[in-house]
Order: structure tokens, then sequence, then C-alpha cells
């Protein structure tokens, strides 16, 4: 099973690689020039990424996933004195690229001809943090914005987080702030989902997120903020099954997220009536805010759209088709993964609650496969058994029968101790070797004084 996550896992970074490559009307000469780029980045050959584009077009997402690989063997195959240098090598000159590192360490006599895979090197630097594409993010000064625009609908989507209003939500009634999660189209500035959420974290975008492609169809390409909330390994499963390519924005670069940052300046106008209207849940600000949002920005000109189009109309007639998935694939791909340990009862708890596995489990570690906007069923995953689930344990007035437990955990009926008797055996041993070889004890004189 953690064999079958990490080929997951690496398929995802397979994707977002060729990701550049598969944008639609790229020209010959612009497709080379971004495979040169993607091979200086990641270390790997242009043959390579032709071969993980050809995966792609002729089988879909799966077809990334490596095959017969070993993770142990993987992680065994560099050792560590090896990496800490390989690691000492990129830190001097990050512009090394692996197959450099590695000569280098051959010369020295580090490493044996052969014994360091390229493709090794580069997982290994990549978890570490030290890729040629980690080690630029940071090295990078700051620029200028340019300003762009994709052409058509969906083929950049922008999303970030503002904070909202507190609101008497919290405990007792107390005041709590809520937060906005808005994502907008790059090419009409039409808002394709935005709501305000009562907590900090990643579900809120992925909520917002799936909501937005359920609506709207699959978009070509993501720009999201580099928070915590959206850099999830989550994330970027989700976007790679969807087929879309995910960017982050750079640390501390705001200008580059500018038409979503410009909504959300403007929905300070929106904060602004909304705190003459004192809404006392949040259902009833979203209920404001969606009103809002349609009569005086949707449905508004837009000043970078032109005179009298709005980002509504400038949305609805864009010519290029909208790309919707099937409901079953769509759910996979917003799926999580999770492990938990059966208690004594068949029971594991899961997000505050208890679901029922099974008492042939009692003591094993399952996988918790669920999808995060709807957990009253849980899939359970466990080697060498077909999936199924399992649901909220219910906790009824008086307690039940308890069920009885499977064949291979009753009680087996026994004719004698075999603790008693394996004892019994021992203590006769033992009586026999404290036995001496002659007694006196029968020797006597008449005077009945012992010899």
């Amino acid at each position: 099973m953690r064999d079958q996550k990490k080929a997951e896992e690496i398929a995802v970074q397979r994707f977002q690689l060729i990701a550049p490559l598969l944008a639609e009307g790229l020209d010959v000469g612009k497709a080379k020039q971004l495979k040169e780029e993607i091979c200086k980045t990641s270390g790997l050959s242009e043959r390579t990424i032709r071969r993980y584009l050809s995966q792609f077009r002729s089988e879909g997402f799966p077809a990334l996933r490596p095959k017969g690989t070993s993770t142990k063997s993987k992680a065994e195959a560099i050792p560590a004195h090896l990496l800490e240098q390989a690691i000492l090598l990129r830190k001097e000159a990050p512009s090394r690229s692996v197959a450099q590192i590695i000569q280098i360490l051959e010369w020295e006599g580090f490493a044996e001809q052969g014994q360091i895979k390229r493709s090794t090197l580069q997982e290994k630097l990549t978890e570490r943090g030290y890729s040629t594409r980690q080690m630029k993010l940071y090295s990078q000064t700051g620029l200028a914005a340019r300003r762009f625009q994709k052409r058509h609908r969906n083929q950049l989507w922008q999303s970030d987080i503002k904070y909202g209003p507190y609101l008497p939500i919290g405990p007792n009634g107390t005041n709590k702030q809520v937060y906005l999660v808005a994502i907008i189209d790059d090419a009409t500035r039409f808002i394709l989902h935005a709501s305000f959420y009562p907590t900090l974290d990643s579900r809120i975008v992925e909520d917002a997120f799936r909501q937005a492609v359920q609506k709207f169809g699959v978009p070509e390409a993501v720009y999201f903020d580099n928070g915590k909330q959206y850099r999830t390994k989550w994330m970027a499963r989700t976007c790679s099954m969807l087929g879309t390519r995910l960017v982050y924005a750079r640390p501390f670069a705001a200008e580059s997220k500018g038409k979503v940052e410009k909504f959300n300046r403007t929905v300070d106008s929106f904060l602004g009536e909304a705190v003459l209207e004192k809404p006392k849940t949040l259902d009833r600000l979203n209920e404001l805010f969606q009103v809002w949002l349609t009569e005086c920005y949707q449905n508004k000109p837009h000043s970078a759209l032109g005179e009298k189009i709005s980002p509504d109309s400038a949305f609805r007639s864009d010519r290029k088709a909208l790309r919707f998935i099937d409901p079953d694939t769509l759910a996979n791909a917003f799926l999580h993964c999770e492990t938990r340990k059966v208690d004594k009862s068949g029971c594991i708890s899961f997000m505050d609650q208890k679901y029922e596995v099974g008492l042939s489990f009692i003591g094993r570690k399952v996988d918790v496969v669920y999808d995060p906007s709807d957990l009253e069923e849980l899939t359970i995953e466990y080697e060498g058994y077909s999936p199924w689930k399992a649901r909220k344990l219910v906790i009824g007035d008086r307690a039940g029968k308890r069920p009885e437990l499977p064949s291979h955990l009753q009680k087996h009926e026994a004719d004698s101790s075999r603790l008693l008797k394996a004892a019994e055996k021992k203590y006769q041993e033992r009586q026999m070797e404290q036995i001496p070889a002659v007694s006196f004890r029968t020797v006597w004189k008449e005077d009945r004084e012992n010899v």
C-alpha cells in the first residue's frame, strides 16, 4: 500500500514537470525551449520527458506511475554520507546539474562508477529541499511585475484567502473571525467561486476549488498563493488527476496575483456595507455576499474588459469549450488517505467520530480513504482485502448483544493445562539433579552418633 502511495506521488511530480508542454496551441519552437528548461531544472534527459509525455497522452495520469519500483531500495541506494556530499555540492553552486554532482563524487572517490543513479539522487535532493527549482526560488531577486492575461476562459485560475469580519458564531455567542476564499478566471475576471468559511485550513480551499470545478469545468492551470492552505500534497494529487497544471506564487510576491488581489480590495466595499447590516450567522453573511457579488461585480462592466463588458458576459460569450469530467473521476480526484489503528472494539477514531471497521482487524493499521466534504462513510483498505465501507458507529440507548468473535479469535478448548504439565516435567528433572550419589543418612553408630 505504501509503495502504491509512493508511486502516485512520483506520478504527480512527473505530471507537474510535463504540464507546461500540454498547453493548447504550443508551437514547435516554444515546446523545444520548454523541454530544455525542464531538463535543466529537473536533471532529466529530453528522452525521459518525451517518454512521460507519450505515456500521459496515450493512457492518462495512471501511466505516469513507476512500475516495479521499490521505495525501500531507493532509500538505501544512496548512503547518508554521499547524500550529504551531494547537498554540499548543490549548495556550493545551485546551478550544478545532478549529472555534474555525480561526476564530481565519482572523480573525488566518494562513489563508485555507476553507484549513484541520476533519478534517485534527483528524488532525494527534492525530498530534502535542494532541487534546482527549489534553490532558484530563494535566489531570485524581486523584479517589476509584467502584466499578462490569458486569451480564453479556464486557461488559468487564481485564488487567494482574505480575512473577513467577526461574527457571533463562537462558543457561547463569542465573536469569531471568518475567511473568504475566492477563485477568479484570469481571462474574464469572472468569479468562479467565492464564499466565507468559519476556519482557516486546507479544507476551505479544497471545498472552494471543488465547487468551482463542478460548476464551470476543469481549468488548464491554477495559480495559487504560497500559503500552507494551498501547498498540500492533496492539492498536487487533485490537480494531477484532473490534468491541471499547478503553479505557486513566489513568497512575498503579492503583485504576481494582481487580479485576485484587486478583487479582494473590491470586496472591502461589501464588508463596509455588511457592517451596517450586522449579519448574525455565517449563512446570512454568505447570502448577502452572493447578492452583492452578482449585482455589484459579476454583472457590472470591468475596466480591464471594456466599457460595456462584465465578467459574467465575458465568461459566457467565450467560445472555448468547458471541459467537465464524470462524477466518479471528480470524487476520486478529491479523496484523501490516512492511516488509523483498529481498537479492541473493532473501530477506528477519525475526525472525532467512531467508525466500525471489523473485529477481524483488531490491532491492525488500515488505510482510510475519504472525501473531506462527506464523512458519513469511509472506504477502508487493507493489503490482501478488497476495499470496503465503514459507517459511523451509532450508540443506542441500551447496550446491544456483543457480536461473536471471529473463529480465529475464539477460545480453544483444552483437555489439560500445558503449563502445569511442563512445570511438572521441569520439577522432576530438577529433583533428579539434586539426589546425591551417596547417602549417609542410614549409616549410624550404635551410640546413635553420626559418623
